[in-house]
């Protein structure tokens, strides 16, 4: 058997379909009598034979063996055609059962060089399944979700709604039980962080702690839902969904105006626009028959990608460029499906061809849009084609658009030639100069073949995508909420559902809540809602050595994960907790304190963002997601705690712990002048009275008060500065000049610089800026 082959076969992973089978118990353990059915997960390796995927002639080299069909399982081998990789209920006769299990080195799956191994346990179930005939069903994100029964747990008392019953039920399974509710004042951070991506106010807490009755969760939930803020806190992930910029990216790098869409996206959240209609119009809001500037705005979704405004290049490899980035972003965003490399070959382990991949980029290849509108030097803040948004637009339909002054604004929008079709064609290796057989607009039987009925463009790709019969659009909607509330979706690759991508925890569990969304009418809140209104997660964050040793991941939510915050939403709690947000909504992007030269460094020398302008006065202090996002130089500091740099469509951030972030928090000038903005106003309510104001400044920050413990050391803490600072007077004139808020009378003290110094340790806690 050749060297790739035994690679392929080496990490093959064979997953009980759908991750259970109806014979399975309660938490989708086998059971010793289950007829097996499986589907295949294969994870190859990189051997001397990837050429065979990457090479130049990809898709006329033989294709080898494959484990992930029937076909290329049960076919003989064509370096040996008297054997078989498999032999269906003939396990000893089946050449992978063989190297499986052999003693050989030069034979032995995986090989030894590859430094893996699978356990007996992995060999065994692969011999029972070829034993039992070796059947194979789809993979379990193209087969359409069931709402299955509930499964029965003995946590009677701790279930609130259907989510817990499959939590439960799989945490009974290994030996772990859940965690009692959390305490109100740490339940109310969580839920207005996740909900809003503020710190509850102080009022809130006082109202929410006072309140025993037995609405009160539901009651600041709905409060929370209807807030604003919403809409922004959503945003921030839809931002990084739709690779939303204020510049074109590539060298030279200009400034663009898509904000409007911005804009757009957090009305969408705030009024719960349904969410086929929220992507429908993202889509295709161009094509809808009743079609106008607020349907049209939306398809910017499309338009979002890198321009080049460089002299020389050739304009059909862009624009192919730019359809090439429209197909990868919907079906990574929506369909939660990884077909990069189709564009070149077909998909290696998902059923996704090159034919498949250019027929779903054939929807978008219907557009007047060009690869190159000409250099710099006469760049303009939008793209053909292009919408053009007037005053009296503001006051109508787009009302929800924050422009202040009386100028027109351009935004880049989709919409497709009316008389004629250009012709798609599969490009040969993935080259715009290499076309070979045409293809019309199509989508991947694999996921759910094309409805002839449906027109042969965006708004039938929209149509298709909420088909009732796609196993996959409610499914990964869903699993991002989770994930944004979890910290980790159902499915860890949220942008992954294929073969490659990781299988769901609790599948039944996403199966009945993507059923359930669907049915509710793609009623967005109502999935958050019914997602934070459970046991599981309003549960506590406390973790035994126990639940660690069961489950050091969390992947059965026996206790509500620990989440380090957004970058956003740490500028966010800064600027909230101290008094200095500005909460207007919406508007143009805005340029935030950050180290000099960084831009400067980095350009061309030409255009409008060659040198960085600050901005002044309340512009300032806008949220996070407001911060202007220059492609080849993106704000500092989101990047240090992983902000997207907005190149690609990215559904899931990383979560580092960097010294950098410590270094951040200690010396980022806006942190400096809010901890002397928030002392102040303590001085102000509080005066000499020393622990009150530590009180306050406690709870604002971590919205909780501090205990006794905490106040002794804080108490410490704050005469140690001020010893400090009575010593060294000298030291306060720069500390308080920091930042460009206005001083105010009164700080030039040593008792305002403590007061401020005890302030900035506050916002350097670890809980400060963690959701627990």
């Amino acid at each position: 058997m050749p060297k790739q082959f035994i690679y392929v076969i080496a990490l093959v992973v064979i997953s009980l379909s759908a991750c259970t089978n109806k014979n399975s118990d309660q938490a989708g353990n086998l059971k010793e009598s289950d007829q097996l059915s499986y589907n295949f997960h294969v994870r190859p390796i990189l051997s001397d034979n990837c050429f065979a995927c990457h090479g130049p002639d990809a898709n006329k080299r033989e294709a080898g063996l494959r484990l992930d069909t029937e076909e290329g399982a049960y076919a003989a081998l064509k370096e040996n055609p008297g054997a078989h990789a498999i032999v269906p209920g003939k396990a000893k006769e089946s050449e992978v059962i063989k190297r499986l299990f052999s003693d050989d080195p030069n034979e032995v799956m995986p090989p030894p060089e590859s430094n893996l191994k699978l356990t007996e346990e992995e060999k065994n179930i692969l011999m029972k399944w070829v034993s039992q005939g070796a059947k194979y069903e789809p993979h379990w994100a193209f087969v359409l979700p069931e709402k299955r029964a509930l499964p029965t747990t003995k946590h009677t008392d701790w279930v609130q709604n259907e989510i817990d019953h499959f939590i439960a039920s799989k945490m009974e399974s290994v030996g772990l039980t859940p965690n009692k509710r959390a305490q109100k004042a740490h339940l109310l951070k969580r839920l207005s962080l996740d909900l809003t991506g503020l710190p509850p106010s102080l009022e809130l807490i006082e109202k929410y702690l006072k309140d025993d009755s037995p609405k009160a969760t539901e009651n600041v939930i709905d409060e929370l839902l209807a807030d604003p803020a919403f809409g922004e806190r959503m945003a921030v992930l839809w931002m990084d969904i739709s690779r939303y910029s204020d510049s074109y990216g590539y060298q030279d790098d200009n400034i663009r105006t898509q904000w409007p869409y911005r804009d757009w996206v957090i009305h969408a959240f705030n009024k719960n626009i349904p969410y086929d209609q929220f992507i429908t119009w993202q889509l295709a809001g161009d094509m809808l028959p009743d079609t106008n500037k607020e349907t049209i705005l939306a398809t910017a979704f499309n338009r979002n990608h890198k321009y080049t405004e460089e002299g020389g290049v050739i304009e059909e490899e862009y624009r192919v460029e730019y359809i090439v980035d429209k197909t990868n972003t919907f079906t990574k965003a929506i369909l939660g499906l990884s077909v990069e490399c189709a564009q070149c070959h077909d998909h290696k382990y998902d059923p996704i061809s090159q034919e498949d991949y250019f027929s779903m980029y054939a929807f978008f290849n219907n557009t007047p849009e060009k690869g190159y509108e000409g250099d710099v030097s006469v760049s303009k803040p939008a793209k053909t084609p292009i919408m053009w948004i007037e005053r009296k637009d503001l006051q109508d339909i787009l009302g929800f658009v924050n422009h202040r002054d009386t100028s027109r604004i351009m935004v880049s929008v989709m919409e497709d030639f009316k008389d004629t079709l250009r012709t798609t064609y599969i490009l040969d290796r993935g080259l715009y100069d290499a076309p070979s057989r045409p293809v019309t607009p199509a989508t991947p039987v694999s996921v759910l073949a094309f409805d002839e009925q449906l027109p042969k463009n965006r708004l039938g790709l929209a149509k298709w995508t909420f088909d009732e019969k796609n196993p996959l659009t409610a499914r990964v909607f869903v699993n991002l909420m989770w994930q944004e509330l979890f910290g980790v979706g159902i499915v860890k690759s949220a942008g992954d559902f294929g073969m490659q991508g990781d299988l769901p925890s609790h599948p039944e569990l996403l199966d009945w809540l993507a059923v359930d969304f669907r049915d509710s009418g793609w009623d967005i809140k109502g999935l958050i809602k019914k997602m934070i209104s459970s046991a599981t997660y309003q549960q506590s964050a406390e973790v035994t050595a126990k639940k660690l040793e069961i489950d050091p991941e969390n992947q059965y939510l026996s206790w509500s994960p620990r989440i380090r915050l957004n970058a956003e939403h740490i500028r966010d709690i800064v600027l909230a907790s101290s008094g200095l947000l500005n909460r207007e909504i919406g508007g143009p992007s805005v340029k935030p304190y950050q180290p000099e030269g960084l831009w400067e460094a980095s350009t061309s020398g030409r255009g409008e963002l060659a040198v960085y302008r600050q901005d002044k006065g309340e512009a300032l202090y806008r949220r996070g997601l407001y911060t202007f996002i220059k492609l080849t130089s993106p704000p500092p500091k989101p990047i240090i705690f992983d902000g997207s740099n907005r190149d690609l469509c990215e559904v899931t951030r990383g979560r580092t712990n960097t010294p950098l972030q410590a270094l951040a928090m200690l010396n980022d000038p806006l942190v400096l002048e809010a901890s002397r903005v928030l002392a102040y106003k303590l001085l102000q309510s509080h005066g000499d009275k020393q622990d009150p104001a530590i009180t306050e400044a406690f709870t604002r920050i971590l919205s909780r008060p501090p205990h006794q413990q905490e106040m002794e050391l804080l108490r410490d803490f704050y005469q140690d500065e001020l010893t400090r600072f009575k010593q060294r007077p000298d030291d306060i004139t720069p500390l308080i000049s920091i930042g460009e808020f206005p001083i105010e009378e009164g700080m030039n003290k040593p008792e305002a610089a403590a007061l401020m110094q005890l302030v900035v340790a506050l916002y350097n806690l670890e809980e400060a800026i963690t959701r627990t």
